[in-house]
């Protein structure tokens, strides 16, 4: 039996767009939040920091949990590459100290292809995983209906 990975991910606003990771995979690109997978030995709120170094080349202040979603590979699109996968993510809002800081990080993941601002407006018309927090955004804001959003893609 494989192991529950544990992740922290970064939800950035600024002036109406959302920080998010370029991905490119077999289907075409893709977008999610910065972050990623926690190490031993190492808080949630520390290897956000981290994984946001590597990610987007720049500082984060990790602010207030946003919400818990879990991801349970078998049950959504990706389920063959990730049938044995089960990740549970804690978002954050996040700010930059340095906003003109962003840029090559130094650790991509293995899909990464870029670091992108994506306008709020334009949010529905672009692939972002996972698709369902798309609906949380208003009025330049982030409200998700619930702390806990369950297992979701």
């Amino acid at each position: 039996m494989r192991p529950i990975r544990t992740a922290a991910r970064a939800l950035i606003l600024l002036e109406g767009k959302l920080l998010a990771i370029k991905m490119r995979d077999q289907s075409g690109v893709f977008y999610i939040l910065p972050g990623g997978g926690q190490r031993h030995g190492e808080t949630l709120r520390k290897g956000l920091m981290r994984e946001c170094l590597e990610e987007i080349g720049t500082d984060v202040e990790v602010g207030e949990l946003l919400y818990i979603r879990e991801y349970i590979g078998r049950n959504h699109e990706f389920r063959k590459a990730h049938h044995a996968f089960h990740q549970v993510e804690h978002v954050f809002r996040c700010t930059l100290p340095n906003p003109e800081g962003i840029g090559p990080g130094t650790e991509h993941d293995k899909k990464q292809i870029g670091v992108e601002w994506i306008p709020l407006e334009e949010l529905d018309k672009r692939r972002f995983l996972p698709s369902v927090i798309k609906d949380f955004f208003k009025d330049g804001q982030f409200t998700p209906p619930s702390n806990y959003l369950g297992d979701v893609n």
